[in-house]
């Protein structure tokens, strides 16, 4: 993705893509002398899409290119000045939407590389600097991770039900608007599906784009026959056939007739494509007839609201499929509509210069934030991921460590692996970038590798195992102390 492309794409500012409260708040910081108080924030997200057993972080690119450009220009300002207070006075001084004006963005962030695997509690970005400006890109942050990585998730879960039958996204249709049917075709594509129908995502991010006919051509003509013979003359060298206009069968006959004239002069029907109907049965009928007639190199493509769940089962039932098409289910991420991502102020400099922990209490123990400057180290046994820990920092961690369930203080694990790495890496540095994000190829690349290291019972759909996160045993009982003197002080 060039630099510069959600600007480009939407032609105006994206400094307002928040909500009214990190304005508000940050005026209060401002008014209260805060606003350059160095903070930290981390999102993450609190329990793993689909009831799965992880996730596959993505949308880096499009946080860095929105901080990259991130400025109030004139047109925000001039909207901040139309807003009024229940007394009909204007919400926000003059002066403060002069500070705003000069602003330049200058915090620290650190995040997973996309595509990597990430899993319940743990940091996917943090944010250190200024406490008004990492406060209010809060929003922008969780719209791009939360929805990217949901169907980055949603992808790799399909494309491993596919068992290797290449999966192309079909869902533009059906996505929520112009940046859902976008945002969701690159999330796919990392993921692990082949290719787009979305040109325009194709045209933007390099994605293989493909596509067949839909049943209008067919009812456009008198006959079946006949739409395939036009269709067919239009893309001799890109020929796939909807065959379920009317009769499946019927559909197959009809698609043979023209597969054997295209190779009568010299081309290929590539493929034939089922939309409706008992796919199994009917891509076992359509293979047998295919192969009957000389053209068992024409593939079968597949589509129909399909998901992880009806593959596994088309899989069971010896489909014959060999390509398929996916578009609801995978773009609406149609069983999980938000991953839940959070964002949470962890640690905030006194008046003199010190770090302080922040915490959040609740009376729900998975609502309790994790404090401190957090890294995560995943920890490796001959090539296997085996446990990942959360670390502060400022307090470090020792060998071989032991970490505690963050939920569920009496589970504890202690570390003992061949290799090690911390997750987090710098993406820029007082507001200038210094992350080089890779080719949308190479993260596809990277969630492949990824995959490979997860143990197959985490990876399965239903009940899947669950992977070791823990916190650096001084994180937990710092944690924890600071739990019993906030709920001293409110007793």
């Amino acid at each position: 993705m060039t630099k510069g492309i959600l600007k480009n794409l939407y032609g105006t500012s994206l400094t307002l893509l928040t909500d009214l409260y990190q304005i508000t708040m940050a005026y209060g910081y401002w008014k209260s002398g805060m606003a350059d108080r160095a903070a930290v924030f981390h999102l993450f997200y609190r329990k793993n899409p689909f009831h799965g057993g992880y996730a596959i972080a993505c949308g880096l690119q499009f946080a860095i290119d929105y901080l990259t450009e991130l400025k109030f220009e004139a047109s925000d300002l001039d909207y901040l000045k139309t807003l009024n207070g229940n007394d009909g006075k204007p919400l926000f001084d003059k002066e403060f939407l002069e500070y705003l004006g000069k602003l330049k963005f200058s915090c620290s962030v650190d995040a997973i590389p996309e595509g990597t695997s990430v899993f319940e509690n743990e940091p996917l970005i943090r944010v250190t600097g200024p406490l008004l400006q990492a406060q209010i890109i809060e929003s922008a942050l969780l719209n791009i991770i939360n929805y990217q990585t949901l169907v980055a998730t949603k992808s790799e879960r399909i494309c491993q039900a596919a068992k290797g039958a290449p999966v192309m996204e079909f869902g533009l249709r059906r996505a929520q608007g112009i940046d859902g049917g976008l945002s969701a075709s690159r999330a796919a594509y990392i993921g692990g599906c082949s290719a787009t129908s979305n040109l325009l995502a194709g045209k933007l991010f390099g994605i293989p784009v493909s596509g067949t006919h839909a049943h209008s051509w067919v009812m456009s003509f008198d006959t079946e026959i006949e739409a395939f013979e036009k269709y067919a003359d239009a893309m001799e060298n890109n020929c796939i056939l909807l065959v379920d206009t009317y009769d499946t069968r019927q559909g197959f006959a009809n698609a043979i007739e023209i597969g054997k004239a295209l190779k009568s002069r010299g081309k290929k029907l590539i493929g034939v494509r089922i939309d409706s109907g008992d796919l199994a049965y009917l891509s076992q009928m359509g293979r047998e007839m295919l192969d009957n007639a000389g053209l068992s190199d024409t593939k079968i493509v597949a589509s129909n609201d399909l998901d992880e769940y009806i593959l596994e089962s088309l899989h069971d039932q010896n489909a014959k499929i060999d390509l398929l098409g996916v578009g609801t289910k995978l773009v609406t991420a149609y069983d999980q509509p938000a991953l839940g991502g959070v964002y949470k102020l962890s640690a905030l400099k006194n008046k003199k210069g010190e770090w302080e922990s922040k915490l959040k209490l609740s009376e729900q123990t998975i609502k309790i934030n994790i404090p401190g400057i957090q890294q995560v180290r995943r920890y490796y046994k001959n090539g296997q991921m085996v446990a990942d820990m959360i670390y502060d920092v400022e307090l470090g961690y020792s060998d071989n460590p032991i970490i505690i369930d963050p939920n569920d203080p009496t589970k504890t694990k202690k570390i003992k692996a061949s290799d090690s790495k911390d997750l987090l890496v710098p993406i820029m540095v007082e507001g200038k970038p210094v992350y080089e994000s890779p080719k949308i190829t190479d993260i596809r690349n990277h969630v492949s590798e990824e995959v490979k290291k997860i143990h197959s019972g985490i990876k399965r759909f239903v009940n899947p195992h669950v992977y070791v996160v823990g916190l650096e045993q001084r994180l937990h009982e710092k944690r924890l102390r600071l739990i019993l003197e906030q709920r001293k002080l409110i007793s």
